[in-house]
């Protein structure tokens, strides 16, 4: 079996590139079946050709909306397996991959990473603690005693979490664990999600009609995929129902807001402050309107960038590709 591993560099250069592909061959190793293994710097649709040849499988496809229809498996009838290293995915015609017998796995690495960045975008929002740590020290530096009262000792809004509501719009595994960690702070914790989730992991969330979720949240965190039901879902009118100061931190896809309105409703004060690691029509090469919000916290996707994270994925993304050669596949894209 030939498997084609699509490894790119890491951001931020650590773990290396070197040490994932280590960690590559230690997990591949223990699947008999694999006989030979190419690895890729990424994966690119320019050469997706070059890279389907021979291949029976290929992990770590960006799975675009579209891409991989009927002639591409016809090109590729060896090619039998697909894995995204991401945990989105772009739209898979399912009668296409019935017809060849394709099987698309997406990669659950990230939940706790993510829901973590979460929850730091709205600590520096409630806190602001890189602004107070500089003014301090440059108060210090003048020698301005920082007495009590005194304007230069509190630079921003301290927001206290204790007793307010979290609303999680996407009760997946990262809202959830996003959730868990709301609740920590003693946070009440309200929810909605497409559909109902069962079980007693989730007893402790109130689950509600997005209506009251807007309604009732003082702080609201997306995680929910973009959709043609969720791209804009987050626009003006949406808004209008939420509390006013309301916060709002999005770690999931930047089209979830319409970021106009967004906009719009930060500078009238609507939305108090907004913690986003998304926008739309990503990577941006110029300035946007939201940047020029200064309640807008805006990070360049790098949610699930820490080395842990890194080396979760090929540990989850390989035990997901050993379930599927054993007969009983994990994480598959329906």
């Amino acid at each position: 079996m030939k498997v084609v591993v699509c490894q790119g560099e890491p951001i931020g250069g650590e773990p290396s590139r070197e040490e994932l592909l280590a960690l590559w061959e230690e997990e591949l190793a223990k699947i008999p079946q694999v006989t030979e293994v190419v690895y890729r710097k990424g994966f690119n649709y320019d050469e997706i050709e070059e890279i389907a040849e021979d291949a029976d499988a290929i992990l770590g496809a960006w799975i675009k909306e579209g891409f991989f229809d009927d002639a591409f498996f016809t090109r590729h009838p060896k090619l039998k397996y697909i894995a995204s290293f991401a945990h989105g995915f772009g739209k898979i015609d399912k009668e296409v991959t019935a017809r060849h017998g394709v099987t698309f796995t997406n990669t659950i690495y990230g939940d706790v990473t993510i829901a973590q960045f979460a929850m730091a975008l709205l600590m520096d929002i409630c806190h602001n603690v890189r602004l107070q740590d500089e003014a301090y020290k440059e108060a210090v530096s003048r020698n301005v005693r920082v007495e009590r009262g005194k304007g230069v000792r509190v630079q921003s809004r301290q927001i206290e979490l204790y007793e307010k509501t979290m609303g999680i719009l996407g009760l997946g595994s990262i809202g959830l664990w996003t959730a868990k960690m709301a609740a920590g702070y003693g946070m009440k914790v309200i929810a909605y999600s497409r559909h109902k989730k069962e079980g007693p992991e989730y007893d402790f969330i109130e689950q509600v009609s997005l209506e009251e979720l807007y309604a009732r949240s003082d702080v609201i965190s997306i995680h929910c995929p973009s959709t043609d039901e969720t791209r804009g879902m987050i626009d003006e009118k949406a808004i209008a129902k939420m509390k006013d100061g309301v916060i709002l931190i999005n770690t999931a896809r930047g089209d979830i807001i319409v970021e106009d309105d967004l906009v719009k409703a930060l500078n009238s004060g609507k939305v108090y402050a907004a913690g986003l690691d998304v926008v739309c029509n990503e990577p941006i090469s110029k300035r946007i309107p939201l940047m020029d919000c200064p309640n807008a916290i805006i990070t360049p996707h790098i949610a699930w960038a820490p080395a842990e994270a890194r080396f979760r994925t090929v540990r989850v993304a390989a035990k997901n590709f050993r379930n599927w050669v054993e007969g009983h596949p994990t994480s598959v894209i329906s």
